[in-house]
């Protein structure tokens, strides 16, 4: 088939979760012989990126535009071309999946969560993520949900049916250390939090519990934001000398600090699947989580859920012996093994894409 995929900053990923999504999927779909297209908004890379074409397009650099002005811009360059099925990704982007339908190219929507709910958008740009949940009911020619908490959502609001395909990640600890040891950490013996640094995601929160709990383990804060500069800087003051916060981290890097962190910390409030919970529990790390329906979905009982208690949780999971945390580091394994490998998620989406196109 030929696929094209739409809506995200574009591959090699080197923002937040639906680029990642992007280029396993995509580069899962190529190594199977379909022609993938991936369009990008900025160059990482060549024309080409582990078998995947990539498409560079302009956009408009602002917080409220930046989406779906590329989105846009790309789905008047579909037009001219022709491909079998597009995915589109994100709510805010439903719209455009209807100009291609009308062309004859059929369209699936992963919407991911209910980005509605995220503080850092003003008023206008809540109502258009709440008026594209309604346009994704009939504009693109399927749905995609990530969660069953998001499924569910549409299906009693909306009366939508959509398709459900969660997150993938991969299984298994790297070997290379390089990357934990040049931030000054030890590898079984920090504290990871990964997230874009916006405040719903509460990096903050997670820094002030740390500074409270006794122990010598370290903690490292990695993630950025193109557009939260002043909670950025909130996070960064700290006189806590256990605390690293050295940005983002992409690739190997980023793969290193998940395997060999003693304890990973996800505290997002708003969102469907979070990619870097799976794909902590799926390098067998001791996971606490914010307790959200979405999250719980993923955890089951191979995660640890706080509320408003995580100073307490932290505590423990840092004083435990090692073989304890080692325990719930295979649980997790375990479970993203059986619900959320990357083989099971490409295999769900060429179904999906076959049946669309045996459709149009």
């Amino acid at each position: 088939m030929r696929i094209a995929l739409l809506g995200t900053r574009g591959i090699p990923a080197n923002y937040g979760g639906f680029e990642t999504f992007a280029e396993e999927l995509s580069a899962r779909l190529a190594e199977r012989g379909h022609r993938v297209t991936v369009y990008c908004r900025e160059q990482y890379a060549g024309r080409t990126y582990r078998g995947v074409r990539l498409q560079y397009l302009p956009t408009i650099r602002h917080k409220y535009f930046d989406t779906i002005a590329h989105t846009a811009i790309s789905t008047m360059h579909v037009l001219f071309r022709r491909y079998d099925v597009l995915l589109y990704c994100n709510a805010a982007n439903a719209i455009f999946t209807l100009f291609p339908r009308l062309a004859g190219m059929p369209t699936a929507l992963n919407v991911d969560g209910l980005e509605r709910y995220r503080k850092k958008w003003n008023r206008l740009a809540k109502s258009w993520y709440l008026i594209s949940e309604w346009l994704a009911t009939w504009c693109c020619t399927a749905v995609v949900t990530d969660a069953r908490h998001i499924q569910e959502y549409y299906a009693s609001r909306y009366g939508k049916q959509s398709t459900f395909i969660p997150y993938g990640a991969e299984l298994g600890k790297v070997a290379g250390t390089e990357a934990v040891r040049a931030l000054g950490l030890e590898p079984g013996r920090y504290v990871l939090y990964v997230s874009r640094m916006e405040p719903e995601n509460n990096a903050l929160l997670v820094r002030r519990a740390f500074e409270n709990i006794e122990t010598d383990f370290k903690l490292a804060l990695i993630g950025d934001a193109p557009y939260s500069a002043s909670y950025i800087e909130e996070v960064r003051r700290t006189a806590d000398r256990r605390i690293v916060i050295p940005g983002a981290i992409y690739g190997d890097g980023y793969h290193q600090l998940q395997s060999h962190c003693a304890v990973y910390v996800q505290a997002t409030e708003v969102g469907g699947t979070h990619p870097a919970l799976i794909e902590a529990m799926g390098r067998g790390a001791l996971v606490l989580y914010l307790r959200t329906p979405e999250s719980e979905e993923v955890a089951g009982d191979a995660a640890i859920p706080f509320t408003d208690d995580l100073q307490q949780k932290l505590q423990w999971a840092v004083s435990v012996p090692a073989d304890e945390r080692a325990e719930w580091g295979r649980r997790a394994m375990q479970r993203i093994e059986s619900y959320y490998s990357w083989k099971a998620v490409t295999d769900e989406y060429e179904r999906l894409f076959r049946r669309l196109t045996k459709n149009a």
